[in-house]
């Protein structure tokens, strides 16, 4: 690790064996926690390179718990944090949202690192049980249209790492690793991202993979659609800068989007979203990336047509049953 530490503070890249090395060996505590720490930091003094984030991104799907969909078309859902917002949980409500329109959701997530409450911190708040039993999961998708891939579950490897993530309170490689390493490799994903530069890089490599991927950036520094501004959009077929306007939506202020502090706060807000008694701006924003992921799912739908379906998800009470179901 001394080489490789000294490597990269010489201004040079690894390749994507090198990084993949790296960190399977991190994940097998070869190296003591100040080497952890220190190669964790040095990706945080300069950009990080597409072959050392694709050469993380293997070791982690390498060490992962399998889970097979059985050939069934599902989406992810994921914003990577680190954007420093603290907003609350949109990417995990628009998901229920999803669900609750009927489609499938396998959803990867974990504990809030750079914000008050991650995924898992308020789905846990909410009652929902981790497990990574490929029955019990299936058996949510099929009843709930939507399953939790806990990522401490399904990445035991990486236990290693959460403490020195944890002390080091920051936005690391790790923030952007999380989304790409879902243990169910879904056909479909919605990817946020928190910074321009970011968003490029998930775009190389989900070309490679060859899977339909979304990914998006709002331009005021949101890993989300947050509808303060315009968002930059990413597909296959090509790139678009969309306003709220696009999506039939109006504008809201940042303010308005705030998460609140901790899990009990945060689900309390995740609550009151899915009864219908959210704000304007918690709604909307929650609609605008639903009826996105959706209309990335479908053929010949529109945006608006999306967020329709997401609406009607959310009025009907479908997505409160969605929750119901796989909280018990």
């Amino acid at each position: 690790m001394k080489t490789i530490l000294q490597k990269l503070f010489d201004g040079q890249y690894l390749d994507r064996e090198t990084a993949k090395r790296c960190l399977i060996e991190i994940a097998s505590e070869k190296h003591n926690t100040v080497q952890t720490a220190t190669f964790m930091a040095a990706f945080n003094m300069r950009p990080i390179a597409v072959e050392e984030l694709a050469g993380f991104k293997d070791a982690l799907l390498e060490l992962a718990v399998p889970f097979d969909l059985n050939g069934q078309k599902t989406i992810d859902i994921v914003g990577t944090g680190g954007d420093g917002k603290n907003t609350f949980n949109i990417s995990t409500l628009s998901a229920i949202v999803v669900a609750g329109a009927g489609y499938k959701v396998t959803k990867h997530g974990s504990y809030g690192v750079s914000s008050s409450a991650g995924s898992s911190d308020v789905l846990q708040a909410l009652g929902y049980t981790f497990t990574n039993d490929r029955d019990v999961l299936l058996k949510q998708l099929e009843t709930a249209n939507i399953c939790f891939l806990h990522a401490p579950l399904f990445h035991p490897a990486m236990k290693a790492v959460v403490p020195i993530r944890r002390q080091l309170g920051m936005r690391s490689f790790f923030n952007m690793l999380g989304p790409l390493a879902n243990p169910a490799q879904p056909e479909y994903q919605l990817f946020g991202t928190y910074s321009m530069e970011l968003s490029r890089l998930y775009q190389y490599i989900i070309q490679e993979d060859g899977r339909q991927a979304t990914i998006v950036f709002s331009l005021d520094g949101y890993d989300e659609v947050s509808l303060t501004g315009p968002v930059k959009l990413r597909q296959k077929s090509g790139e678009a800068r969309l306003e709220p306007r696009d999506f039939g939506l109006p504008e809201y202020d940042p303010s308005e989007l705030y998460g609140g502090e901790g899990a009990a706060e945060a689900a309390t807000i995740f609550r009151s979203v899915l009864q219908g008694h959210g704000t304007p701006a918690q709604r909307d924003v929650v609609l605008a990336n639903a009826g996105l992921a959706i209309q990335s799912m479908t053929d010949g739908r529109s945006l608006e047509d999306g967020v329709q379906e997401a609406r009607e998800s959310l009025e009907s009470g479908r997505a409160l049953s969605v929750l119901k179901k796989i909280t018990g």
